[in-house]
């Protein structure tokens, strides 16, 4: 057997022993559609989270939006993951009780373009000796250097 063909071979088993891992995934925690069809206007937190369980996570520092949400992923060996299904269940809570139910599926998805701006601090630009040498001398491990002789 030629050193080609060996070559050849030894190449073909390499790539096929790796190219049957397929794995799924599946991330979230999405109720099923017979209790999602129970929740309407009205219920309060307490009655939506009886029903549906704990969200996926909450947004904004009032606790008014829950969001439901799961997706498959598909993981081929080494490749790049690819998501398959995405499913995203939105409900807005007006004096603790559904005032907007909002579900999303991967088709209603958008690309968001990341926005290349930069937003500038308040202080001053600082030098090269001044950013890394500046704070030179102002450790303080024991107090702020005064006496405390009242102590």
């Amino acid at each position: 057997m030629s050193i080609r063909k060996l070559f050849f071979l030894c190449a073909v088993l390499v790539c096929s022993g790796c190219s049957s891992d397929v794995f799924l995934d599946h991330n979230g925690n999405m109720p099923e559609n017979e209790k999602i069809a129970q929740i309407h206007n009205g219920l309060t937190k307490d009655e939506v989270k009886e029903i549906l369980g704990a969200p996926s996570l909450t947004t904004g520092l009032s606790d008014d939006h829950w969001i439901y949400m799961s997706s498959t992923i598909r993981r081929v060996a080494f490749m790049r993951p690819t998501e398959l299904d995405r499913q995203v269940l939105a409900l807005t809570f007006d004096d603790d009780k559904v005032s907007k139910i909002d579900t999303r599926t991967m088709a209603d998805g958008n690309n968001i373009a990341i926005d290349q701006d930069k937003t500038l601090s308040a202080d001053r630009k600082q030098g090269f000796f001044q950013k890394y040498f500046g704070g030179v001398g102002t450790y303080m491990p024991f107090g702020n250097g005064k006496s405390d002789k009242g102590l």
